[in-house]
């Protein structure tokens, strides 16, 4: 009861062939609905590409200097002294 039979592969089959292949209206629909897939699946990588390149443009305006101040003038005294 649990295998399957040869007449159970023949209408796998058959529903196969009727869903993805020969010229039949079936697989014209099942291709379209390829092509829908994937022209969404395009427009969420523009759509997330877009929203990435206004976050890096809005960044620039809340950016921070945070270069470490130049050295004082301590630092210099302390080379002048070693040297003596």
């Amino acid at each position: 009861m649990g295998a399957i039979g040869p007449w159970q592969i023949v209408i796998i089959l058959v529903l196969a062939v009727l869903l993805f292949g020969g010229r039949g209206r079936i697989s014209s629909i099942m291709g379209d609905f390829a092509k829908g897939i994937k022209s969404f699946r395009k427009g969420l990588q523009e759509d997330e590409k877009s929203l990435d390149e206004k976050s890096l443009e809005n960044r620039g305006d809340q950016a921070v200097d945070i270069t470490p101040a130049a050295p004082h003038a301590s630092g210099e005294e302390r080379k002048t002294g070693a040297a003596e």
